[in-house]
Protein backbone atom coordinates (compact mmCIF):
# COMPACT_ATOMS: atom_id res chain seq x y z
CA UNK A 1 0.00 0.00 0.00
CA UNK A 2 0.98 3.41 -0.56
CA UNK A 3 2.06 5.78 2.39
CA UNK A 4 1.68 9.53 0.37
CA UNK A 5 -0.94 9.82 -2.83
CA UNK A 6 -0.46 12.78 -5.44
CA UNK A 7 -3.51 13.62 -7.27
CA UNK A 8 -3.83 16.86 -10.17
CA UNK A 9 -6.42 19.04 -11.02
CA UNK A 10 -7.48 22.47 -12.25
CA UNK A 11 -3.64 23.27 -11.82
CA UNK A 12 -3.51 22.28 -8.06
CA UNK A 13 -1.76 19.58 -6.91
CA UNK A 14 -2.67 17.53 -3.69
CA UNK A 15 -0.07 15.20 -1.95
CA UNK A 16 -1.71 13.89 0.93
CA UNK A 17 0.05 12.11 3.47
CA UNK A 18 -1.56 8.28 3.90
CA UNK A 19 0.03 6.21 6.53
CA UNK A 20 -2.52 4.93 8.90
CA UNK A 21 -3.12 5.15 12.12
CA UNK A 22 -0.40 7.96 12.79
CA UNK A 23 1.21 9.17 9.16
CA UNK A 24 4.87 8.12 10.43
CA UNK A 25 7.18 8.99 8.18
CA UNK A 26 9.58 6.40 6.78
CA UNK A 27 11.64 5.37 3.91
CA UNK A 28 8.36 4.67 1.40
CA UNK A 29 6.62 7.82 2.33
CA UNK A 30 9.59 9.71 1.70
CA UNK A 31 10.57 8.08 -1.46
CA UNK A 32 6.41 8.15 -2.57
CA UNK A 33 7.23 12.22 -1.89
CA UNK A 34 10.50 12.31 -4.45
CA UNK A 35 8.21 10.35 -7.18
CA UNK A 36 5.50 12.86 -6.42
CA UNK A 37 7.85 16.10 -6.92
CA UNK A 38 9.36 14.39 -9.91
CA UNK A 39 5.28 13.95 -11.01
CA UNK A 40 4.70 17.63 -10.21
CA UNK A 41 7.44 19.23 -12.44
CA UNK A 42 6.48 17.61 -15.21
CA UNK A 43 3.07 18.66 -14.99
CA UNK A 44 0.57 21.88 -15.49
CA UNK A 45 0.24 21.82 -11.56
CA UNK A 46 0.86 25.83 -10.28
CA UNK A 47 0.07 25.38 -6.71
CA UNK A 48 0.57 22.10 -4.35
CA UNK A 49 -1.65 21.50 -1.03
CA UNK A 50 -0.02 19.38 1.64
CA UNK A 51 -2.75 17.49 3.83
CA UNK A 52 -2.87 14.61 5.46
CA UNK A 53 -5.55 11.75 6.32
CA UNK A 54 -6.79 10.70 9.11
CA UNK A 55 -7.46 12.80 12.04
CA UNK A 56 -3.85 13.67 12.52
CA UNK A 57 -1.06 15.07 10.46
CA UNK A 58 1.40 13.18 11.67
CA UNK A 59 3.23 11.65 14.40
CA UNK A 60 6.73 12.41 13.14
CA UNK A 61 9.21 9.41 11.69
CA UNK A 62 8.82 6.13 11.92
CA UNK A 63 11.71 5.31 14.73
CA UNK A 64 10.50 1.17 14.94
CA UNK A 65 13.08 0.39 12.24
CA UNK A 66 16.03 2.46 13.75
CA UNK A 67 17.49 0.34 17.07
CA UNK A 68 17.96 -2.59 14.41
CA UNK A 69 20.38 0.07 12.09
CA UNK A 70 24.26 1.25 12.98
CA UNK A 71 24.82 5.16 13.04
CA UNK A 72 26.42 5.01 9.60
CA UNK A 73 23.16 3.03 8.44
CA UNK A 74 20.69 5.54 9.77
CA UNK A 75 23.06 8.80 8.37
CA UNK A 76 22.12 8.27 4.84
CA UNK A 77 18.63 7.12 5.52
CA UNK A 78 18.35 10.74 7.60
CA UNK A 79 20.65 12.48 4.67
CA UNK A 80 17.84 11.29 2.04
CA UNK A 81 14.86 12.64 4.15
CA UNK A 82 16.59 16.06 4.31
CA UNK A 83 17.02 15.90 0.53
CA UNK A 84 13.94 14.96 -0.39
CA UNK A 85 12.47 17.36 2.22
CA UNK A 86 14.68 20.22 0.71
CA UNK A 87 13.81 19.64 -2.61
CA UNK A 88 10.23 19.79 -1.74
CA UNK A 89 11.20 22.88 0.09
CA UNK A 90 12.73 24.43 -3.53
CA UNK A 91 9.50 23.57 -5.44
CA UNK A 92 8.98 26.40 -7.91
CA UNK A 93 5.28 26.95 -6.61
CA UNK A 94 3.41 27.65 -3.98
CA UNK A 95 3.17 25.48 -1.40
CA UNK A 96 0.41 25.22 1.54
CA UNK A 97 0.44 22.86 4.37
CA UNK A 98 -3.23 22.21 5.74
CA UNK A 99 -2.67 20.84 9.39
CA UNK A 100 -5.07 18.77 11.33
CA UNK A 101 -4.46 17.42 14.73
CA UNK A 102 -0.86 16.51 15.88
CA UNK A 103 1.55 17.53 13.84
CA UNK A 104 5.32 16.57 15.56
CA UNK A 105 8.40 15.78 14.93
CA UNK A 106 9.14 14.82 10.96
CA UNK A 107 5.70 16.26 10.61
CA UNK A 108 6.44 19.14 11.73
CA UNK A 109 9.88 19.40 9.50
CA UNK A 110 7.99 18.80 6.18
CA UNK A 111 4.99 21.32 7.46
CA UNK A 112 7.56 23.95 7.95
CA UNK A 113 8.82 23.39 4.51
CA UNK A 114 5.67 24.58 3.12
CA UNK A 115 5.67 28.42 2.31
CA UNK A 116 2.60 28.80 4.60
CA UNK A 117 0.55 26.52 7.19
CA UNK A 118 -3.27 26.97 7.51
CA UNK A 119 -4.07 24.76 10.51
CA UNK A 120 -7.48 23.36 12.30
CA UNK A 121 -7.91 25.03 15.76
CA UNK A 122 -7.56 22.06 17.55
CA UNK A 123 -4.38 21.36 15.90
CA UNK A 124 -1.32 20.86 18.00
CA UNK A 125 2.66 21.34 16.92
CA UNK A 126 5.56 19.88 18.58
CA UNK A 127 9.48 18.39 19.30
CA UNK A 128 9.33 15.44 20.50
CA UNK A 129 13.21 14.41 19.76
CA UNK A 130 14.01 15.47 23.42
CA UNK A 131 11.90 13.17 25.59
CA UNK A 132 14.00 10.56 23.15
CA UNK A 133 17.08 11.94 23.35
CA UNK A 134 18.13 13.08 19.97
CA UNK A 135 17.35 16.51 18.00
CA UNK A 136 15.47 17.52 15.35
CA UNK A 137 17.29 15.63 12.39
CA UNK A 138 15.42 17.73 9.40
CA UNK A 139 16.11 21.08 10.37
CA UNK A 140 12.92 21.70 12.46
CA UNK A 141 14.57 24.06 15.19
CA UNK A 142 16.20 26.26 13.01
CA UNK A 143 13.21 26.67 10.88
CA UNK A 144 10.64 27.99 13.84
CA UNK A 145 13.43 29.68 14.55
CA UNK A 146 13.29 31.77 11.09
CA UNK A 147 9.80 32.24 11.75
CA UNK A 148 9.03 32.64 15.39
CA UNK A 149 12.69 33.47 16.41
CA UNK A 150 15.44 31.83 19.07
CA UNK A 151 13.67 31.83 22.00
CA UNK A 152 10.55 30.03 20.83
CA UNK A 153 12.51 27.38 18.84
CA UNK A 154 14.51 26.96 21.45
CA UNK A 155 11.83 26.55 24.28
CA UNK A 156 9.60 24.01 22.24
CA UNK A 157 12.31 22.04 21.24
CA UNK A 158 13.67 21.56 25.14
CA UNK A 159 10.61 20.97 26.32
CA UNK A 160 8.78 18.93 24.09
CA UNK A 161 6.04 20.65 25.04
CA UNK A 162 2.38 20.51 22.75
CA UNK A 163 1.86 23.83 20.73
CA UNK A 164 -1.43 24.93 20.30
CA UNK A 165 -2.60 26.47 16.78
CA UNK A 166 -3.45 29.22 18.05
CA UNK A 167 -0.14 29.96 19.57
CA UNK A 168 1.44 28.89 16.57
CA UNK A 169 -0.26 31.89 14.61
CA UNK A 170 0.41 34.49 16.72
CA UNK A 171 4.39 33.37 17.02
CA UNK A 172 3.79 33.54 13.03
CA UNK A 173 4.38 29.98 12.26
CA UNK A 174 1.36 29.39 11.45
CA UNK A 175 -0.45 31.94 9.03
CA UNK A 176 -4.29 31.35 9.75
CA UNK A 177 -6.17 28.99 12.04
CA UNK A 178 -9.69 27.81 10.86
CA UNK A 179 -12.31 25.83 12.56
CA UNK A 180 -12.10 21.64 12.26
CA UNK A 181 -14.87 21.69 10.04
CA UNK A 182 -13.35 24.32 7.52
CA UNK A 183 -10.06 23.31 7.16
CA UNK A 184 -9.73 21.71 3.90
CA UNK A 185 -12.10 23.67 2.01
CA UNK A 186 -10.43 27.02 3.20
CA UNK A 187 -7.19 25.85 1.68
CA UNK A 188 -8.38 24.12 -0.98
CA UNK A 189 -9.79 27.33 -2.40
CA UNK A 190 -6.94 29.10 -1.15
CA UNK A 191 -4.53 27.16 -3.20
CA UNK A 192 -6.86 27.41 -6.15
CA UNK A 193 -6.38 31.05 -5.82
CA UNK A 194 -2.64 30.63 -5.68
CA UNK A 195 -2.82 28.81 -9.26
CA UNK A 196 -4.26 31.40 -11.01
CA UNK A 197 -1.62 33.55 -9.76
CA UNK A 198 1.47 34.53 -11.47
CA UNK A 199 3.46 31.19 -11.21
CA UNK A 200 7.32 32.49 -12.23
CA UNK A 201 7.20 36.00 -9.99
CA UNK A 202 5.96 33.39 -7.24
CA UNK A 203 9.10 31.11 -7.80
CA UNK A 204 11.37 34.22 -8.37
CA UNK A 205 10.28 35.62 -4.58
CA UNK A 206 10.86 32.11 -3.39
CA UNK A 207 14.23 32.25 -4.40
CA UNK A 208 14.61 35.78 -3.07
CA UNK A 209 13.39 34.71 0.00
CA UNK A 210 15.97 31.64 0.79
CA UNK A 211 18.91 33.55 -0.61
CA UNK A 212 17.67 35.94 2.66
CA UNK A 213 17.44 33.23 4.59
CA UNK A 214 20.91 32.60 3.86
CA UNK A 215 22.49 35.33 4.02
CA UNK A 216 20.49 38.04 5.12
CA UNK A 217 19.31 40.91 3.14
CA UNK A 218 22.25 42.13 1.30
CA UNK A 219 22.62 38.07 -0.24
CA UNK A 220 19.13 38.66 -1.57
CA UNK A 221 20.22 42.34 -3.10
CA UNK A 222 23.43 40.68 -4.46
CA UNK A 223 21.26 38.63 -6.72
CA UNK A 224 18.10 40.86 -6.96
CA UNK A 225 18.29 41.30 -10.69
CA UNK A 226 19.65 37.91 -11.92
CA UNK A 227 16.39 36.57 -10.43
CA UNK A 228 13.86 39.56 -11.41
CA UNK A 229 14.54 40.65 -14.48
CA UNK A 230 13.91 37.57 -16.81
CA UNK A 231 10.99 37.91 -14.91
CA UNK A 232 10.14 40.60 -17.53
CA UNK A 233 10.26 38.72 -20.18
CA UNK A 234 7.46 35.81 -19.13
CA UNK A 235 4.06 36.18 -20.67
CA UNK A 236 2.48 36.68 -17.57
CA UNK A 237 4.68 39.92 -16.79
CA UNK A 238 4.30 41.21 -20.35
CA UNK A 239 0.62 40.80 -20.37
CA UNK A 240 0.09 42.45 -16.92
CA UNK A 241 1.94 45.33 -17.17
CA UNK A 242 0.55 46.22 -20.55
CA UNK A 243 -3.09 45.69 -19.08
CA UNK A 244 -2.01 47.85 -16.00
CA UNK A 245 -0.56 50.42 -18.62
CA UNK A 246 -3.60 50.45 -20.86
CA UNK A 247 -6.29 50.92 -17.80
CA UNK A 248 -4.03 53.35 -16.84
CA UNK A 249 -4.10 55.72 -20.22
CA UNK A 250 -7.76 55.11 -20.22
CA UNK A 251 -8.46 56.40 -16.74
CA UNK A 252 -9.99 53.51 -16.02
CA UNK A 253 -9.52 50.60 -12.73
CA UNK A 254 -7.03 48.18 -13.80
CA UNK A 255 -8.93 44.89 -14.09
CA UNK A 256 -7.67 41.23 -13.39
CA UNK A 257 -5.21 39.88 -15.42
CA UNK A 258 -6.18 36.23 -16.25
CA UNK A 259 -2.56 35.16 -15.59
CA UNK A 260 -1.31 31.76 -17.23
CA UNK A 261 1.28 30.23 -15.54
CA UNK A 262 3.92 31.33 -18.06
Amino acid sequence: MTHLTCTIDHHVAIITLDNAPQNRIGDQMVEELAVAMARIACSEARAVLLCAAGPDFSFGGDILPWPERSRSELQPTFERYMDVFNQFERLPLPVLAAVQGLCFGGGLELALRADMIFASSSARFGHPEQTLGIVTLLGGIYRVAERAGRARASEWALTSEQISAAAMEHAGVVNKVFPDADLLAESRAFVEKLAMGPTRAYAAHKVLLCAWANGGVAAADEIMFDIAMPVFDTRDATGGIASAVDAMEAGRPRPSFPFEGQ
